[in-house]
């Protein structure tokens, strides 16, 4: 099934951004690609049911299963060793990646208290990071069931490396960037 804002990339976004962009090629035309979510989990060294916890909830949030993430070297001041799991990942693609845009950008960001809107920064290679400070924001979060509030990184990564025309495209999804004080 496909997700609403799927449809309009297809039917309505692809083409405008075909003649404001000025491109040659429909296939030039800036696309999403995937959607990666991150959570790391500090509580891992000492508690080895932290992110099987955490790992179940991003699987309520993202609509398919998390991967364990592990530790790459042993760190004596920090109790680390290696290979040992201490967070978790999800990445999106095709309709889930959109259902997930489409939450994120009609239902969970604004319903962060006190928004005003996203950071419009890039990472110079056409793909955008955003910081979740609280998860409870996600309506598929239990209060009950969460020991504590816990962030997350979201990554959207775009077919194109101009960080303008990736800008371009999140503005036809209605990402909420901020607008600059004037």
């Amino acid at each position: 099934m496909k997700s609403r804002l799927e449809e309009l990339y297809k039917t309505k976004i692809r083409q405008e951004l075909f003649k404001e962009l000025g491109l040659k090629n429909v296939m030039e035309v800036p696309s999403i690609s995937k959607i990666v979510l991150n959570v790391g989990v500090k509580e891992a060294v000492s508690d080895s049911k932290a992110v099987a916890q955490v790992k179940e909830i991003i699987d309520q949030i993202s609509g398919q299963s998390a991967a364990k993430t592990l530790s790459k070297k042993s760190i004596a001041g920090f109790k680390l060793r290696q290979d040992i799991p201490i967070g978790v990942m999800v990445t999106l693609r095709r309709s889930s990646m959109y259902h997930f845009l489409d939450k994120l950008i009609n239902v969970v960001l604004p319903s962060v208290r006190d928004f005003q809107g996203v950071r419009p920064t890039f990472d110079g290679n056409g793909n955008y990071n955003l910081g979740i400070k609280d998860w409870m924001v996600f309506p598929e979060v239990d209060y009950d069931k969460t020991d504590r509030s816990r962030g997350m990184n979201i990554t959207i990564q775009t077919t194109t490396s101009n960080d303008e025309h990736a800008r371009m495209l999140l503005n036809k999804f209605n990402m909420p960037f901020q607008t600059s004080k004037s």
